[in-house]
């Protein structure tokens, strides 16, 4: 990770094929592009890696959460649950959509407790969201139970998780819908773009509509399209949709590499003394692109980190005091900062999460240190590191311990 190492001959053909037709617009212009729909194929090589019926590309992950949202028919005053430990894109899609995020506390998975979800769920709650953090997934089978139970819908994002997968299905097919992120930084990159992938028929329709202003697209003549419904512009380009296509051709080689350099980096340090690694639920396979672990406590974990940055050990994240991805440095959401007026419905049903006790999240995440894997390494490099990672984790228990 991120698939932007390894750029190469594959995506370049792919964008020329797009240059030289000279159409960057993924709809209409038929005679004009020499038969290239880059958008189109990838679509279909998605839906065939997820074993999803359909697939629909977007402009990015953030978006694609909102289309998704949307094509279930989620709206102002619904209650979306989402974790405390996320991406601002989870809760961002959903007040952009006037619903109101509920969230919930982690657990050793890095990803929403079950427990937690269920105490939250009211008359309101519309959907469950698990953000698999990090590569790797929630607890999939028990949010499914919830679900059911309470007839809410199961919307996976996947975004940081492509490739990972539980109980023998692809991350993002196990829900009700799923969702990728093909930003710079992700496995696999369109430079920006997203996609959902759904087997519901209402929900692709919806998706593809309401992606594109509500075009309907039936017949060959966009002007002619009639709009169902209110849509807005969420379109993917056919340049950054070439790149993807490329891209996904690759999954299963990006993949391959990230679990040989998370494996060696995992066995230098899974047996030290304080260290235990992330949780990942029975049947249930990461993508790798993470080695995430916890140290017996919040001063262990913050030693640890400095000292892995002075060692040269880059790409190592503290996520405990992150701006982007956890609730403590959330003030914006928290008092709902907004260039316009946001709906009465979301100011009136989120909660004071000034107030919020996050004492079970505080527990995991600041204990936690996150190690990105890189494709690029070499197999000297990955050994240096992880020599480095494991001598920086003894010398910072042993001054603990004295």
């Amino acid at each position: 990770m991120p698939g932007f190492e390894l750029f190469g001959d594959l995506e370049r053909a792919e964008v020329n094929d797009v240059l030289e037709s000279g159409v960057l617009m993924r709809y209409g212009f038929d005679g004009a592009r020499n038969g290239h729909w880059k958008a189109v194929e990838l679509e279909k090589a998605i839906s065939k890696r997820m074993g999803s019926k359909y697939a629909q590309l977007v402009s990015s992950g953030t978006s694609a959460l909102t289309v998704a949202l949307a094509s279930a028919n989620v709206g102002a005053g619904d209650e979306v649950i989402i974790p405390t430990f996320t991406f601002v894109a989870s809760f961002e899609s959903i007040i952009a959509l006037g619903a109101v995020p509920i969230l919930v506390d982690i657990d050793d998975t890095l990803t929403m407790d079950p427990v937690k979800v269920e105490q939250a769920i009211t008359s309101r709650t519309k959907v469950i969201m698990p953000v698999h953090m990090c590569g790797s997934m929630a607890r999939l089978k028990e949010l499914k139970a919830l679900c059911d139970t309470h007839n809410l819908l199961l919307l996976e994002d996947a975004c940081q998780a492509i490739g990972g997968s539980y109980d023998g299905k692809p991350l993002g097919s196990y829900g009700d819908l799923g969702c990728f992120s093909f930003d710079y930084v992700k496995t696999i990159t369109c430079g920006e773009g997203g996609a959902l992938i759904t087997n519901n028929d209402k929900y692709a329709r919806h998706a593809d509509h309401f992606s594109d202003h509500g075009h309907d697209h039936l017949g060959k003549d966009r002007g002619a399209d009639t709009h169902p419904f209110l849509g807005y512009n969420y379109r993917i380009s056919e340049l950054n949709a070439a790149v993807g296509l490329a891209q996904i051709k690759r999954l299963d080689e990006f993949l391959a590499i990230q679990k040989k350099n998370y494996s060696v980096l995992r066995s230098s340090i899974e047996n030290l003394p304080g260290v235990q690694i992330r949780t990942v639920p029975d049947k249930g396979v990461e993508n790798y692109s993470f080695l995430s672990f916890f140290m017996p406590d919040e001063d262990a974990a913050r030693g640890v980190h400095k000292k892995l940055g002075e060692n040269g050990v880059d790409g190592c994240f503290y996520w405990f005091d992150n701006n982007w991805h956890y609730i403590k440095k959330w003030d914006h959401l928290k008092d709902l900062k907004s260039l316009g007026k946001l709906p009465e419905e979301l100011r009136r049903g989120l909660p004071d999460y000034h107030q919020m006790d996050t004492s079970q999240s505080d527990h995991w995440l600041g204990r936690t240190i996150s190690v990105l894997i890189k494709l690029g390494w070499s197999e000297q490099e990955v050994e240096d590191r992880a020599k480095r990672m494991a001598d920086t984790i003894k010398s910072i228990t042993a001054e603990l311990a004295n």
